[in-house]
């Protein structure tokens, strides 16, 4: 197929030699500059800017935008839908990577990774008093059993954990041995909170000053969902306080914290800047699964979400 009857996918990231043997003949990518996108693009794979109505009303020609990962941030949706641009997203691509990477913060913050690390780079011995959580009985209370929290629970459950979820969207009492509860009792009785919902009006600052007080004393709290559902200043006001005994994040707000916020480098904090999905494998399928949603919705085919 001549190179100008392709359909054309622009990229918001610099286009790797992966990228390219991907596409192969299907389509033809172009790069990460507004000038590339004018005229030409059909599709835009990634978000990278905020698309609102006066942003698609610049590219008149887009008929899709393809989604690197699970929601539509950075995407009005009622903008597209007037401007005719389909949005769909890829929520099976970073399952397995965020996964991991929850469960990475949870162990580390739990063990209490940066206090010792930073005692064996001095030269010191372990804490004469052991103040570190051992998992096996413990139980995690995980906020979302989608995809992501799933397969948090399996992980968590092979270390001897107590698993406890809860998730609207489930009407059962209990999924593969994870048992459903309503917030309070999750807050209650969790000594690991894991945050797997999505950023929404009703889940902004889910974690605030109120349902922290309703959580064990020394409770630890990961996210590796959205930033916004952590209040936290009244975060940092808890582990001040010793109510919270440690925080795992790869999501903050905003992304990236300023030098110098007061939750970085502390002892009891472990900050990642979102990039639980960012395996070699993770960021490939990120790629291969909004390429081939962007294609389907070209070719008059269904996209895995499309809104």
């Amino acid at each position: 197929m001549p190179d100008h009857d392709l359909p054309v996918l622009h990229l918001d990231r610099p286009i790797l030699d992966a990228d390219l043997a991907y596409v192969g003949d299907s389509a033809r990518l172009v790069g990460s500059t507004d000038t590339e996108l004018v005229g030409v693009a059909a599709s835009v794979i990634g978000i990278g800017h905020q698309w609102d109505a006066e942003r698609f009303a610049r590219f008149p020609e887009l008929r899709v935008i393809s989604r690197m990962g699970i929601g539509y941030d950075n995407v009005d949706l009622d903008a597209a839908r007037a401007a005719g641009v389909v949005v769909c997203n890829g929520p099976d691509s970073p399952t397995v990577s965020t996964a991991e990477h929850a469960m990475m913060l949870l162990l580390a913050v739990t063990k209490e990774l940066p206090t010792h690390i930073a005692s064996a780079a001095a030269g010191l011995g372990g804490p004469k008093v052991a103040t570190s959580l051992e998992l096996d009985g413990a139980t995690l209370g995980l906020v979302g059993l989608g995809r992501i929290g799933s397969r948090v629970a399996v992980a968590a459950q092979a270390l001897g954990m107590n698993v406890v979820a809860h998730d609207p969207g489930l009407s059962s009492s209990s999924v593969d041995g994870v048992r459903l509860v309503n917030l309070d009792e999750l807050f209650r009785t969790a000594h690991v909170v894991s945050l797997h919902a999505p950023s929404t009006p009703t889940t902004r600052h889910l974690i605030d000053a109120a349902t922290i007080q309703t959580m064990r004393r020394g409770v630890y709290i990961v996210n590796c969902a959205r930033g916004p559902l952590i209040d936290q200043e009244a975060l940092l006001a808890a582990l001040e306080a010793g109510q919270v005994a440690g925080a795992g994040l790869d999501v903050t707000e905003p992304e990236p914290l300023p030098v110098g916020h007061p939750l970085l480098g502390r002892p009891d904090v472990i900050i990642t800047p979102h990039i639980a999905s960012s395996t070699a494998a993770g960021r490939r399928r990120l790629f291969e699964h909004a390429v081939d949603n962007a294609l389907a919705v070209l070719a008059g085919r269904l996209a895995s979400v499309v809104s």
